[in-house]
């Protein structure tokens, strides 16, 4: 019996196949929160404070994220970790 030629060798390719549709479905079900923009994150920050999850301290220029006890002083900033905060407890959620 002759060895294989490594060049026609393509154990691997199913492997690699796999990994990037792995890695593909992992991007879908990701929350995007680079692609927040100042007007959208004044928005959703104005819906927090009218639901209560954030709190404005306006003698300290702040907002205080109050699930986390977290105080930002831009609107972006806050925006993006409430996403992201949102997503992480969601997945725990879901892993229950």
């Amino acid at each position: 019996m002759t060895d294989p030629n490594p060049i026609d060798d393509t154990a691997d390719d199913y492997s690699r196949f796999e990994a990037r549709l792995v890695a593909r479905d992992q991007d879908a079900t990701r929350v995007v929160t680079a692609d927040i923009g100042e007007t959208t994150a004044r928005q959703l920050v104005t819906e927090l404070i009218d639901t209560g999850v954030v709190t404005l301290v306006p003698d300290k220029r702040v907002f205080v994220h109050v699930p986390s006890g977290t105080a930002f002083d831009s609107s972006t900033q806050l925006a993006v970790f409430h996403q992201g905060w949102t997503a992480a407890s969601n997945a725990d959620k879901e892993g229950e």
